[in-house]
């Protein structure tokens, strides 16, 4: 080998670390690109659902605190742990991950926000069943609903594409150890055989 080549694989070697670092952290964050702006609408669509009617004249934020107004309106349990998640992961998660760009915050964003999904579709159904006097459900909790499954989806397509490109990534990190590995047992054989070894 080569004192230029061996030159060159010093000078990898020396940035060999800082390469791996550099990548370990891109591979803790994502890029939502455009979709970013459509998340943000959607979180504020959530947190003005708190001040809407979810039933009767109990608001969202009623509902979370379980005041005076939502005892008298017979709210259930299923509203109540439908709005703490969709406070929780739906707004909460789903801001950090936009601020952070973390992975795994955009996966607990995700998670959260399909069992929201089930949450949801249990408050609106237990406002339906709900005996007289009490009133059904109100636009405010749909609403809510709606935009926590638009969330779902979009937190999906962004983990989704976000696992693709890891997978990828992942795949030409692999050939290209391949490929520096055999290049390493090549570069071992000496090309050039001693003077006088060769047949007459």
């Amino acid at each position: 080998m080569s004192a230029a080549a061996n030159h060159n694989g010093a000078g990898f070697d020396e940035f060999k670390g800082d390469i791996e670092a550099v990548e370990r952290r891109v591979s803790r964050e994502f890029d939502p690109g455009a979709r970013a702006l459509v998340v943000s609408f959607l979180v504020f669509v959530v947190l003005l659902s708190f001040v809407l009617p979810h039933t009767g004249d109990a608001k969202g934020f009623d509902v979370l605190v379980s005041s005076d107004v939502a005892v008298r309106e017979g709210i259930s349990l299923p509203s109540r742990v439908f709005t703490w998640f969709a406070l929780v992961f739906s707004v909460g998660f789903s801001v950090l991950a936009l601020l952070t760009r973390r992975w795994a915050l955009a996966w607990v964003a995700l998670a959260g926000s399909a069992v929201s999904c089930a949450l949801g579709l249990l408050a609106v159904w237990s406002r339906q069943t709900v005996t007289a006097p009490h009133p059904g459900p109100a636009w405010g909790l749909i609403i809510a609903w709606i935009a926590v499954i638009l969330l779902t989806f979009h937190w999906a397509r962004v983990v989704w594409s976000r696992t693709a490109v890891q997978l990828a990534a992942e795949e030409q990190r692999r050939r290209e150890a391949a490929e520096r590995q055999k290049k390493g047992l090549l570069d071992t054989v000496d090309p050039d055989p001693p003077e006088g070894t060769g047949t007459s």
